[in-house]
C-alpha cells in the first residue's frame, strides 16, 4: 500500500526514519509520502525523500505555519522541481484554531496559489481545510486550476462538504478518523467517493487508527487498518479496494511504478 500524507521530518521521528520505513515495508506499506508544513520544511522533505528509495516529497506552507513567514515562494517553486518532489502543499485554510492568524492565512493562500499557478508547473496540491469549506473551495476555483489537481486530505467533515468537494472535481483522502466510533458524519462522506478519486494516508504523527487509537506517534505501516475500514464501509472486498486505493495514488500523485 502506500501512505499519501504523514510528516516523517517531524521530531517525534527524529532517528527512527529508518526503522519506521522498515516495519512500513513489512506491513506491506512500500511508499510513502511525506509532507511539508512550510518552505524550509519542504527543503528537508526533498532531503530525506532522497535517502530513501520509496520515500517522495512535497513543499508548500501548511495554513497553520502561514504566520512565521517571511515565505520564500521562489525557493518552493525551485524546490517542486526535484524528481523527489511529487506535490505541493499542504496549503489551505483552518478555522479550528488560531483566529488571530487567519488573516494572514487567507494572504499566505492567495500568495501560494499565485506562485503555484504563475509557475507553469503542473504538479497535484495537497489541501488542508478544517470547518473552511465554504470560504476555501470558492478560493481554490477562482485560480483557474482544475479541480482534479486539488486532494483534500485528512477528510474530516460530513456529506454536505464531500458533495462540495465531488463537484468542485477535487480528491479525497481519510485517515485514521475514519475508524473510530464517534465519526459517523466522515464514515456517511466516505461512501459518497467515486472509486477513482478517493486515497489513504496516517497524517503519522497524528490520528492513529483504531485498533491502535492512543498509539503516538502513528506511523505509516498503520495504513492498512484505514484501508480495512473504509472496504468494510463501502461494502467491499479489501483487496482489490487496496488494489485500487494503490493505483488512485500513483496516477495522482504520477508515482515510479
Amino acid at each position: 500500500m502506500i501512505d499519501t500524507h504523514c510528516h516523517l521530518t517531524f521530531p517525534d521521528y527524529e532517528g527512527r526514519v529508518d526503522e519506521e520505513l522498515r516495519l512500513a515495508r513489512e506491513a506491506g506499506v512500500h511508499t510513502v509520502i511525506t509532507v511539508a508544513t512550510g518552505v524550509p520544511n519542504g527543503l528537508q522533505t526533498v532531503a530525506l525523500a532522497q535517502q530513501h528509495d520509496r520515500l517522495f516529497a512535497t513543499t508548500g506552507v501548511h495554513p497553520l505555519h502561514a504566520h512565521e513567514g517571511p515565505h520564500d515562494w521562489a525557493l518552493m517553486i525551485e524546490t517542486a522541481k526535484h524528481p523527489k518532489c511529487v506535490a505541493f502543499g499542504e496549503l489551505g485554510l483552518d478555522n479550528h484554531y488560531d483566529a488571530e492568524h487567519r488573516p494572514v492565512q487567507h494572504a499566505v493562500l492567495d500568495q501560494q496559489l499565485e506562485a503555484i499557478a504563475g509557475s507553469g508547473m503542473d504538479l497535484p496540491i495537497v489541501v488542508h481545510c478544517r470547518e473552511a469549506f465554504d470560504e476555501l473551495i470558492p478560493i481554490l476555483q477562482k485560480t483557474g486550476i482544475p479541480g482534479s489537481r486539488f486532494v483534500f486530505h485528512c477528510f474530516t467533515a460530513g456529506p454536505r462538504e464531500m458533495e462540495m468537494l465531488l463537484a468542485f472535481g477535487a480528491w479525497a483522502s481519510f485517515t485514521g478518523v475514519v475508524t473510530y466510533k464517534n465519526a459517523k458524519d466522515v464514515q456517511e462522506a466516505a461512501a459518497m467517493v467515486p472509486e477513482g478519486r478517493i486515497m489513504v494516508e496516517t497524517d503519522a504523527p497524528f490520528l492513529t487508527p483504531k485498533p491502535h487509537r492512543g498509539v503516538r506517534p502513528n506511523a505509516p505501516r498503520f495504513v492498512p487498518y484505514i484501508a480495512r475500514s473504509l472496504a468494510q464501509l463501502r461494502g467491499v472486498d479489501q483487496t482489490p479496494f487496496e488494489r485500487t486505493l494503490d493505483a488512485n495514488a500513483t496516477r495522482f500523485f504520477r508515482l515510479p511504478a
